[in-house]
């Protein structure tokens, strides 16, 4: 059978987006490979949200290019989004995981395998048969990720995921984003968080009113940061 195409290296050139009057990303340059996770961060209204959906494809430029692969027009079948809110269906945890399946087009024979082994992998095998609903935040949040993982992506992009978690919620996520990038899944997270940073990134993009202003290992980054900018949001100050 022939190999499925890579959506790697993803390769941004001279990407804007605006909406009216607005510049939400501006004449952004980036190169992702595979390796450890890339780390996006900066102050709120910086772009990095709007960064995760144009390199998901969720969004398009409103000038440059963006490359997956090599290639400009990508299916996104090699992709995955956690978004920070996840919206849980009406159902329970592993009928959430059943219909991501089947979106990704797992054979139906194949799919109850696939839910315990997905479930099992975020900790959320006894809880398979629970309303999607009725999980705590830290648990949606998992099962957004067991979902996401479902489509057995190359590239999983989370926007802010432990945003909103309690520590030992946000430690079980960072665990499994961990075994994922071990898997060879290419990890690509926004985060407010320096000791996320510091525990997870490989590397890191740092990103004020929609431009990239620093990109460089996480030792160096939180250690020796270039710009002024980045200096000051590794203190704690306002950086507007």
């Amino acid at each position: 059978m022939r190999a499925p195409s890579s959506d790697l290296p993803l390769v941004l050139d001279e990407v804007s987006l605006r909406v009216g009057a607005t510049t939400l990303l501006d004449r952004v340059s980036l190169r992702i490979t595979p390796g450890a996770p890339t780390l996006i961060v900066g102050p709120n209204g910086s772009g990095k949200t709007s960064l995760l959906r144009l390199c998901m494809g969720l969004v398009g430029p409103s000038e440059g290019h963006v490359f997956w692969g090599g290639r400009e027009v990508s299916a996104p079948a090699r992709r995955a989004f956690v978004f920070q809110r996840p919206v849980m269906l009406r159902r329970s945890a592993a009928a959430n995981v059943d219909y991501a399946l089947g979106q990704a087009g797992v054979p139906r024979a194949e799919r109850p395998a696939r839910i315990a082994e997905l479930l099992g992998r975020v900790g959320l095998a006894d809880l398979a048969e629970r309303p999607a609903r009725r999980l705590s935040g830290g648990e949606q949040q998992r099962l957004a990720v067991a979902r996401a993982l479902a489509r057995n992506p190359e590239i999983l992009f989370l926007d802010e995921p432990t945003a909103s978690l309690d520590p030992a919620a946000t430690r079980a996520l960072e665990d499994i984003v961990l075994t994922a990038a071990q898997s060879g899944i290419k990890i690509v997270m926004s985060t407010h968080d320096l000791g996320q940073v510091r525990r997870l990134a490989g590397d890191v993009i740092f990103m004020v009113r929609g431009a990239v202003r620093e990109r460089s290992l996480v030792i160096d980054f939180l250690d020796d940061p270039v710009t002024p900018e980045a200096a000051a949001f590794i203190r704690g100050d306002l950086v507007l």
